[in-house]
């Protein structure tokens, strides 16, 4: 899989814009983290993950995990990143820690020319229109499987098989997540 169109895009945007942010959605398993490693490894940027922002234990109501994209706290999300971000100004945050169902240590951002949001539900519709590079990535089922089996161990790849993918597949159908982006890399 080459990047180079990306790059490109980015590299044009970044002598044009004082500041960029690119958004990269996908597939449990298909690459998102590894390839906003990458980025950030080439343009010295900000990641930040939608990973960080699932919603707290008492927002889980029926009704809001059976919203296409309801199991992250895209309000929180927004007020507390995106809107410091685009306005160019550091700010902190307190990342959700699925382990203890509360949140961990605050995360202090200082914005730099190119920030990167990283995680199924960046584009959710209450955020997509931050961005001015989209990204979604693909994988096949078969291989799905086998990275979240090698990643998360045979325990969590039932979790994921009945409840987190079933909800990102619900969400990137809802609002044709895909079909939005500039880019998609399968």
């Amino acid at each position: 899989m080459t990047y180079a169109s990306l790059n490109a895009k980015l590299n044009a945007l970044l002598t044009t814009y004082p500041h960029t942010l690119l958004a990269i959605d996908g597939n449990c398993a298909s690459g998102k983290t590894t390839l906003a490693g990458e980025l950030q490894r080439l343009y010295g940027c900000n990641v930040i993950p939608t990973d960080h922002f699932f919603l707290r234990l008492e927002q889980r109501t029926p009704d809001r995990l059976q919203e296409p994209g309801g199991n992250v706290d895209y309000e929180r999300f927004a007020a507390e990143v995106l809107t410091p971000l685009r306005a160019r100004e550091t700010f902190t945050y307190r990342p959700f820690d699925c382990k203890t169902g509360g949140f961990g240590d605050a995360i202090t951002v200082t914005p730099n020319r190119l920030n990167i949001i990283e995680g199924t539900y960046s584009l959710h519709p209450a955020l997509a229109d931050a961005y001015h590079i989209k990204v979604f990535l693909c994988v096949p089922p078969e291989e799905q499987i086998r990275r979240i089996t090698a990643r998360n161990g045979t325990e969590m790849l039932q979790r994921f098989e009945t409840e987190w993918i079933p909800m990102s597949e619900q969400y990137f159908a809802a609002f044709d997540v895909a079909g939005q982006c500039d880019f998609v890399f399968a």
